[in-house]
């Protein structure tokens, strides 16, 4: 039988050792798909535990060891990770946690170094039974951010907020539901246990397996964050207009354009991403155009009256959903993909008639992503102007922080907003008007 810290390990191995995404790897191990339903939660409750807190989890192992860990024996670090998240954190009993441990140990190089994981983690035992300081990070949040990463956000948003977004990545985020316009809200926030956020999206807890949900395979929701859906309504009343959804997959806002009535096409550059709409719409009954082209070169035939162009970005505002962006993440990494956006939103404008509408969006907290990319597109010259939001008129936009408008009309969300609701993902958008 397959061993769940084994496989979780294996991906720890791929995630931090590699750099594989970690849904990715998650969906593509097939130990894990063999495990029982309450074994899979467990692996995923470890991965998480441990990437949301592998700075605070380096920090104890290394004060447990007496000499580094050499870098031939990653997968013994990563084991160690687990054991102490499990201990730790997710409060295992002790001698499950280092059982498991150093039964996966055994399994690397001939059990070489078991001896050492089971030091270390009876030694941590031990510390946690006689009140010995574990862990007591003046700010967890700065502790388990790497350092190049919150000093951004304490530049860009100021120490206070660089901590409250950092302390939103610490915990799980709620899954997040957008229903159908054609659903009754009250009626499906009580069949899912769930409550009506401001602005339509219902939120749970989670807990089960998301297709066990009722109304899931009749296609009458489907996930998206909250802030994932603002966008979609800052294009206000589609019904009839021609969309065009620029790197759609996984698709979302395309299913978020076609219920509010919209004619969508989609048009994404992979595929494979393409084929995951593709069961969406199979679920719900939509019609949408779908297109596999690269959106830097694909054009309509006739000008659309408005494209949403949700970029490729860094996704640093997603990361109390996916807790290895950070671990992969690098400076230059958002370097390297601001010139793609520039050219996609400068295709965007070239999709859409006088008069019609562009959002452009990012997951990103970036602003060389984000607002800098508003402000290059202007400078150049291009034939748009910005159409500033002012949530006093769209109702859409209710119950939003009042920070999460820009000075300029842009919207802004941060992770650390909804606080008491259990958060939203970082989002950015700003609607242009076509000149």
């Amino acid at each position: 039988m397959a061993d769940p810290r084994a496989i979780s390990c294996d991906i720890l191995d791929a995630v931090l050792d590699r750099g594989a995404p970690l849904d990715i790897t998650l969906g593509e191990h097939k130990g894990l798909a063999a495990l029982e339903p309450r074994d899979r939660a467990q692996v995923r409750r470890i991965i998480g535990a441990t990437l949301r807190r592998l700075g605070e989890i380096d920090a104890i192992i290394k004060a447990r060891l007496d000499r580094p860990i050499s870098s031939r024996h990653t997968r013994i670090r990563n084991i160690l990770r687990i054991g102490v998240a499990e201990l730790v954190f997710l409060e295992t009993p002790p001698h499950a946690a280092v059982d498991a441990a150093v039964r996966v140990a055994t399994q690397h190089r001939k059990g070489a170094l078991k001896g050492l994981v089971n030091a270390i983690l009876r030694r941590l035992d031990r510390d946690q039974k006689t009140d010995t300081p574990i862990t007591d990070p003046a700010n967890p949040g700065e502790a388990n951010t790497p350092n190049w990463l919150f000093h951004r956000w304490n530049a860009n948003f100021g120490l206070e907020t660089a901590e409250a977004i950092a302390a939103a990545h610490l915990h799980e985020a709620p899954l997040d539901i957008s229903l159908s316009v054609k659903a009754d809200p009250a009626e499906w926030a009580a069949k899912l246990e769930a409550e009506i956020l401001p602005g339509g999206t219902l939120r749970r807890s989670g807990g089960g397996r998301i297709s066990d949900l009722p109304g899931f395979n009749e296609g009458t929701w489907w996930i998206q964050d909250a802030a994932a859906a603002l966008p979609v309504r800052m294009l206000g009343d589609v019904t009839g207009q021609s969309v065009i959804d620029l790197c759609a997959a996984p698709g979302g806002k395309a299913l978020q354009l076609a219920d509010a009535g919209a004619q969508v096409t989609a048009v994404d550059i992979s595929n494979a991403r393409l084929g995951q709409l593709q069961e969406n719409l199979g679920r719900t009954g939509f019609n949408i155009d779908m297109v596999n082209a690269d959106g830097t070169q694909w054009r309509p035939d006739t000008p659309a009256d408005a494209v949403l162009l949700d970029a490729p970005c860094s996704a640093t505002g997603t990361i109390r959903r996916h807790p290895d962006i950070p671990r992969r993440r690098r400076s230059k990494d958002i370097e390297a993909i601001t010139g793609l956006q520039q050219r996609l939103l400068a295709a965007a404008v070239d999709m859409v008639r006088p008069g019609g509408v562009i959002i452009y969006a990012v997951c990103s907290l970036e602003p060389e992503e984000s607002a800098d990319q508003i402000a290059a597109l202007c400078k150049a010259g291009a034939p748009v102007r910005i159409d500033p939001i002012d949530p006093a008129t769209r109702p859409e936009l209710e119950g939003l922080a009042p920070s999460a408008i820009t000075p300029d009309g842009m919207l802004r969300t941060l992770p650390c907003h909804w606080h008491e609701r259990g958060g939203m993902d970082g989002f950015f958008a700003a609607r242009l008007v076509r000149t």
